[in-house]
């Protein structure tokens, strides 16, 4: 089973504690998002978990934890946001003096094909024009040359909360603004500069297939990642659950929705920030879901059933390698 750590909110940044946690406890509970009532146990032990991928503007938060998810046998690989957009678009997130040192920090730990640049999402209004992204763009990458293998756009979606927010900024945001003219000239740019600097460009669930101008659909939960990095051979399954022109293989979102700190006007994942700090002040590194909520009788049984399940195939393996030792020393 793949983790996605997660797509609905920033773990590393504002809730490594919380996640420790869980990975000590070895499971974790997760509410449907469209029904709270559901509510999924999923079992974090490392030989259930092939490999988790985190998502994030901060990873400063988990960094001198994952010494720790090392020892334990975990994989994992970070997609890594960093747009470096004014203010006005992302109020909480860190300076990029502080950004761009992290990113390197951490691809000098773990490698830089498991740091994934997200330039994402992209969009066009009075001060973020052609101009202001393609020389934006470069700035970034001349930094982040030699740190990453990659970079993944996409251009923003019109959710009803983004068209919303944007539209409040008074910044002449247009919707749909994957028929706009200026997009391909952006395009045709990014991808010149990210070759220069070394990097693929690969787009996220864009129904537009922009191969003609060399960027390949992507995927984020990826299994060639998996495969190159890690030497997990997976069958590539699609995951139904997200949206069609999503190519990522099936994973386990451990997230909440409206739980992400961060500010960014264009987020799908959180209706308001006053919601999501509201929320967080609902949390408890100590509970097993990010927000704390009554837990159904039916809940705690699969708990239960859970950790039953992980202790006895612990003891499976522990007895398998009982046996191997025992069968070493006979034919020595």
């Amino acid at each position: 089973m793949i983790i996605s750590a997660s797509r609905r909110t920033d773990i590393p940044a504002f809730y490594s504690e919380w996640f420790m946690n869980r990975i000590r406890e070895r499971y974790c509970t997760v509410p449907n998002p469209f029904n709270s009532k559901q509510i999924s146990v999923i079992d974090l032990s490392p030989q259930n978990v092939e490999a988790i991928v985190f998502w994030t503007r901060n990873p400063r938060p988990l960094l001198k934890k994952l010494l720790q998810l090392d020892s334990l046998g975990y994989k994992y690989y970070f997609q890594f946001t960093l747009n470096n957009y004014p203010k006005i678009y992302e109020k909480h997130n860190p300076s990029i003096i502080s950004t761009i040192s992290t990113f390197k920090e951490l691809s000098n730990k773990i490698g830089n094909g498991k740091v994934i640049w997200r330039y994402d999402p992209i969009l066009l209004t009075n001060d973020l024009t052609v101009d202001f992204h393609l020389n934006n763009f470069e700035n970034v990458a001349g930094k982040l040359k030699g740190f990453t293998k990659r970079v993944v756009i996409s251009i923003v979606d019109d959710y009803k909360k983004t068209v919303r927010r944007l539209t409040k900024l008074d910044v002449n945001y247009k919707e749909k603004q994957e028929e706009r003219t200026e997009i391909e000239e952006l395009l045709k740019g990014i991808v010149k500069i990210a070759y220069s600097n070394n990097m693929e460009v690969q787009s996220c669930a864009e129904a537009k297939n922009y191969g003609y101008l060399g960027i390949k659909p992507g995927k984020c939960i990826n299994d060639d990642i998996l495969r190159s990095e890690f030497g997990i051979d997976l069958t590539y399954k699609k995951d139904k659950s997200q949206r069609l022109a999503c190519g990522c293989t099936v994973s386990k979102d451990i997230g909440m929705n409206d739980t992400c700190l961060m500010g960014c006007e264009y987020c799908y994942a959180v209706i308001s920030h006053e919601k999501a700090v509201n929320n967080k002040k609902k949390h408890d590194p100590k509970f097993s879901s990010l927000i704390k909520h009554k837990m159904p009788e039916e809940t705690l049984k699969k708990i239960q059933a859970c950790k039953q399940q992980m202790n006895f195939t612990e003891q499976q393996i522990a007895f398998r390698v009982h046996s191997v030792k025992n069968r070493s020393l006979v034919q020595f």
